[in-house]
């Protein structure tokens, strides 16, 4: 929700871009810095530091870009369709766009379909032109590790946005769609909340299995996607308090 303590800075694609306080702050591009600096010399030891940190330069922007893309998509589409989004909020130097109202009775259920559809369709787009890139790179290059990166990236943000969780553009997929096939949306929310259950429970599996076979970063992802999962499925999460 768009707050009086917040200040407008611009507008793009019909949204007023606004920051609280220091929000603009770009904490997670510093963050990610660090990490892709710590990733450069773990691939490849014999970089010197400022080599990493060269390398932690040039991919930060492959991977927050394409965070960046998915959610400037979403406000192009939405714009594009004559509904756009309430604001556009940087936060750590990252977008989040704002709904004042998510069960918005002006929006059709096929805008707001198509609205949560455009993040999605983005990075797939930029994950088949980073196949293409990489395609053309030379093995152990530069360019092969920067295409490597944004091919992860991408299929990963493409992916877990498509989860039916309702925070995220699955969910908002899934329900709207069930309301334009004639279900309303209350039926169609419960309807999400049990496909969330049987999706935590499932999650929670394969996370379990991730732990056992010691591959701890997708055994913390898939815990961390059950539990908001199986939240929603028993109510105590909700993407909007009444």
């Amino acid at each position: 929700m768009i707050q009086k303590s917040m200040k407008q800075v611009g507008k793009i694609f019909g949204a007023p871009i606004v920051i609280e306080g220091r929000t603009w702050f770009p904490l997670v591009q510093l963050i990610t810095w660090g990490i892709m600096t710590w990733l450069a010399g773990r691939q490849k030891k014999h970089r010197k530091p400022i080599e990493r940190m060269a390398v932690g330069a040039i991919t930060m922007p492959v991977v927050l870009g394409s965070e960046w893309g998915h959610n400037l998509a979403h406000a192009a589409i939405a714009n594009r369709i004559g509904k756009p989004a309430d604001g556009f909020m940087v936060i750590g130097g990252m977008p989040r766009l704002i709904y004042q109202d998510i069960n918005d009775c002006t929006v059709s259920p096929k805008q707001h379909t198509v609205r949560a559809l455009g993040g999605p369709v983005f990075n797939l787009g930029l994950l088949l032109l980073a196949l293409f890139f990489r395609h053309l790179s030379p093995p152990n290059s530069l360019r092969r590790e920067v295409a490597d990166v944004a091919v992860r990236v991408n299929a990963f943000i493409g992916f877990i946005a498509l989860l039916p969780i309702p925070f995220i553009d699955g969910g908002p997929i899934l329900k709207w769609w069930l309301v334009h096939r004639g279900r309303d949306p209350l039926q169609a929310d419960d309807i999400v909340r049990k496909v969330n259950g049987i999706m935590g429970c499932a999650m929670s599996t394969t996370s379990f299995i991730a732990a056992k076979k010691r591959r701890w970063l997708m055994a913390v992802l898939l815990a961390l996607f059950a539990g908001t999962s199986l939240g929603v499925a028993s109510g105590l999460i909700k993407e909007q308090v009444e």
